[in-house]
């Protein structure tokens, strides 16, 4: 489409990529066919064309109203959209320039800056989180409902891991919120590619991918910490470290960006595209190999929730559905699969309201095959559906340890 940027937008960081993003939507609304915000609510603001154009407007008008950021704040970065759109309009760029752009031409309300640096001071650090989960746990009846079914009662526990005695070495990212809430996970994740020949090197001091902050708009903590991670993992790679496997689908997303965050700071964007590339999710390291000869037998009815991160971010959608079939196990049909589950890294603490329909809504489309355990491969989407109370829902890596063992 036309588009004039205002001076003043021009001088902003991103500004190219803002320009070239609104020029190749062409507003043929496609996108809104598989928005799940505007599917539920059916207002044109809340679908991406709606979107596009108040940032448009905001770029070149330098006005925003509430309705800007109460419009754009109710998008769930599913990316959706971006899989639909037959002209290749990379929205979430866009969207990440749009609300830093608001953040600064419209600061946000007091309360929602503090619940935003709460969530910002606890969820990013792993050892931080666990306290605040065990102190949850004593106080789970006094919670808001939204909070009080992320709390896992039990957790499982996490089994142990085989020490590094295999030629082929990679490394895991250990996830922030993940350790805490299903500790089992990266466990389970180590066994399986213990059984096919590939070791995990523990790089602990690799923290939380930078996505928590990035998203709340404190974009350069977010970066941040993108940096403090590459430092990390740097002599690891240089030692020939394989690939960077990510358990949760969002953290993988996240760190598959880094060589575009990165891209103009002249110490860290060659090594930023390094990683960006062996940034692998668990599924592409498993689906490689030849699982058929772990021999796994199980009778359960699985049916797979794939996160919107892996499915449209990553574009392995069918992935972890294909090795999930070679390993012999049951899968049932889910209506709507393209969906968003409303989880979306803190949406459903910042948009209950939203994000508990289209949990119901997802729910619903998972249960309609019987399924006796929901998997997926997300921790957001897991806690977020797990959380209803319905059929238990975990991560499918752990199925597979189980039904190997």
């Amino acid at each position: 489409m036309q588009t004039n940027l205002s001076e003043s937008a021009r001088r902003r960081i991103g500004a190219d990529v803002a320009e070239s993003v609104l020029r190749a939507c062409v507003h043929c609304g496609f996108c809104n066919a598989t928005c799940p915000t505007y599917q539920e609510l059916g207002n044109e603001l809340d679908g991406p064309r709606g979107r596009i154009y108040l940032m448009k407007q905001m770029f070149e008008t330098g006005v925003v109203s509430k309705s800007t950021r109460t419009h754009l704040d109710r998008c769930l970065t599913c990316r959706n959209c971006e899989t639909t759109c037959p002209s290749g309009v990379q929205y979430h760029k866009l969207l990440d320039i749009g609300r830093a752009a608001i953040e600064e031409l419209s600061p946000r309300p007091f309360v929602e800056r503090l619940r935003n640096r709460i969530l910002r001071s606890i969820l990013p650090y792993s050892g931080v989180f666990k306290v605040s989960l065990t102190v949850a746990r004593l106080f789970r009846p006094l919670l808001p409902r939204t909070i009080a079914t992320k709390i896992p009662s039990q957790p499982r526990s996490a089994g142990l891991r085989p020490p590094a005695r295999h030629a082929r070495t990679m490394l895991m990212l250990e996830g922030c919120v993940q350790p805490g809430l299903s500790p089992n996970t990266n466990a389970a994740a180590t066994r399986i590619l213990d059984k096919l020949g590939i070791s995990i090197l523990p790089v602990p001091e690799a923290g939380c991918c930078g996505a928590v902050d990035y998203h709340l708009n404190a974009q350069e903590v977010g970066l941040a910490k993108a940096r403090r991670n590459i430092d990390t993992w740097w002599p690891a790679i240089e030692n020939g470290a394989e690939a960077i496997i990510q358990t949760a689908s969002g953290c993988g997303a996240f760190i598959k960006e880094y060589a575009f965050l990165l891209r103009d700071d002249p110490v860290y964007a060659s090594k930023a595209g390094v990683v960006s590339k062996l940034a692998k999710d668990l599924v592409e390291i498993i689906g490689a190999e030849p699982v058929e000869t772990l021999g796994i037998k199980s009778d359960k009815r699985l049916a797979f929730h794939c996160p919107c991160t892996l499915q449209h971010a990553q574009k392995l959608g069918g992935a972890v559905e294909n090795v999930l079939s070679r390993l012999g196990f049951s899968l049932t049909s889910v209506p709507e699969s393209h969906l968003c589950c409303g989880s979306a890294g803190t949406y459903s603490i910042t948009q209950p309201e939203l994000s508990l329909r289209l949990r119901d809504r997802k729910l619903n489309a998972l249960e309609s095959g019987a399924p006796d355990v929901i998997v997926t491969a997300n921790i957001g989407c897991q806690s977020h559906l797990d959380g209803a109370g319905r059929t238990r829902v975990r991560h499918w890596i752990e199925l597979v340890d189980e039904a190997l063992a």
